[in-house]
């Protein structure tokens, strides 16, 4: 299977040799690994808060922005 088929399949070869949960990708294993080991590498450039993923990184540095991926139907 490719690697976003394991996701489909409910494949979840990887497991964590820290705690029950397994993942069906190696990449999606290291960064959970992140939380274990305390690991924060990505730094919000506005307050310094640490994430373990730089999607949520971004994610929160929109709060200091106030800017949304999304936009309203109705007024824009």
């Amino acid at each position: 299977l490719s690697l976003h088929g394991k996701v489909h399949s409910g494949e979840r070869p990887h497991k964590c040799s820290e705690c029950r949960l397994s993942f069906a990708t190696t990449s999606h294993l290291i960064v959970h690994h992140r939380i274990h080991a305390g690991e924060r590498p990505c730094r919000c450039h506005e307050c310094g808060k640490g994430f373990t993923m730089s999607t949520k990184c971004l994610e929160h540095e929109r709060t200091h922005t106030g800017e949304s991926p999304y936009r309203c139907s109705k007024c824009g």
